[in-house]
């Protein structure tokens, strides 16, 4: 049984389940995600759809239909008996899923650790209570659950393998009509209508600003999957003539560009495997902004600066992101060479932290051998 609650999860198991089928031919799998999960050969039992949330304010207005989810998948867990339930992130959800999963002799593996070492650092006892084992992403994750004398392993995170031009950095720019002799700046505003409102004006106003500073200079806007146009259009000047707005491919475009201006999230980890400086920037609703101050006890909130364990790109959070502030710290990759290598190179370091791909291929390894072994001898290997 795999649980995704989000985009991010729906393909993370959708990839997994993939490689199950390689690796334990027969293997058969039920559970609640998307299209990507239902496309891999998942009996998708409830749509995740509706629930998927950010922000305080986006869980309180659909906290009925995830809870209505919680109980239909907490009576399915212990109607189907799966051999394994596997918890995709989606944490508070899946946590009490895990709970209910134990209760009725269900085996528990937990994907994508929840991130104890950013807030709520106690909750990591109880969950210990529930999980069997947790598979992390993250390095520097695995001495942090084993303190707790959790069973963890270290899998490599899922952007390593799939974070790769797919032409060189000459025919991109050839295919998208970019002038590499002048400088290019991509603009990732996130792929949530909520971040997208609250950030895409600001960074299409530092880009007016920038276009004072560096004349010829051109704009890549790249357009997440899950994104309608009409969320885009609407937030845009009826002519931008030097943008390009980009719906696929989107790693050859980011590989053209010479700074980036990225929302906080997986896409910050993206830009930093393919070692292109940037500078992070996020802004939420007050009333969540005021929570995650008095919650969170780490001093980034963007995965390169978490993973580095130190700055390496600017942050520009909250009522810091301004179009000033932005557009400065662009202007400063753009305009000092030695600034910006140094920033690709550590970005560089990042990369390697993460290792050099086959997670899933550990993680599908992981899944057969609590399958098949008895609980104490699986996680012992």
């Amino acid at each position: 049984m795999l649980v995704a609650g989000e985009a991010s999860g729906d393909q993370h198991a959708a990839k997994l389940f993939l490689e199950l089928q390689r690796q334990l031919p027969g293997v058969e799998g039920f559970g609640m995600g998307g299209a990507n999960m239902r496309k891999a050969g998942i009996d998708v039992r409830y749509d995740s759809s509706e629930i998927a949330v950010i922000g305080v304010d986006g869980l309180i207005r659909r906290y009925p239909a995830i809870r209505k989810a919680l109980r239909f998948m907490q009576n399915l867990v212990c109607a189907e008996r799966p051999d394994l339930l596997i918890c995709v992130d989606y944490k508070e959800f899946n946590f009490r899923l895990a709970r209910h999963a134990k209760a009725c002799g269900v085996k528990v593996l937990f994907y994508v650790g929840p991130q104890f070492w950013a807030w709520r650092p106690g909750r990591v006892k109880k969950y210990g209570r529930v999980v069997d084992h947790m598979a992390v992403i993250f390095p520097f994750e695995v001495p942090f659950y084993e303190a707790y004398r959790i069973p963890v392993s270290f899998v490599g995170h899922p952007l390593a393998d799939a974070v790769h031009p797919s032409i060189t950095r000459d025919e991109a720019l050839d295919r998208l009509k970019l002038d590499g002799a002048k400088p290019i700046v991509g603009i990732l505003p996130g792929s949530r209508g909520g971040e997208i409102k609250r950030l895409l004006p600001v960074m299409m106003q530092a880009a007016g600003k920038l276009r004072e500073k560096f004349p010829g200079i051109e704009f890549v806007l790249v357009q997440a999957a899950s994104v309608d146009d009409s969320q885009i259009a609407g937030l845009l000047k009826p002519s931008e003539p030097d943008l390009r707005i980009i719906k696929g491919s989107i790693y050859d475009a980011i590989q053209c560009c010479d700074a980036v201006i990225t929302s906080s999230g997986t896409a910050t980890l993206e830009v930093a495997l393919l070692g292109v400086p940037m500078v992070i920037t996020y802004k939420v609703t007050p009333l969540t902004y005021l929570i995650g101050r008095l919650l969170v006890n780490i001093p980034f909130i963007g995965l390169p600066n978490i993973i580095a364990g130190r700055k390496i790109v600017a942050e520009l959070i909250q009522h810091r992101a301004t179009p000033d502030a932005i557009a400065d710290e662009v202007g400063k990759i753009l305009s000092d060479r030695e600034y910006a290598a140094e920033m690709s190179r550590k970005l560089n370091q990042v990369k390697e932290r993460l290792g050099d791909g086959g997670g899933i291929e550990r993680l599908a390894k992981l899944v057969v051998g609590m399958l098949k072994e008895p609980m104490n001898e699986c996680l012992r290997t």
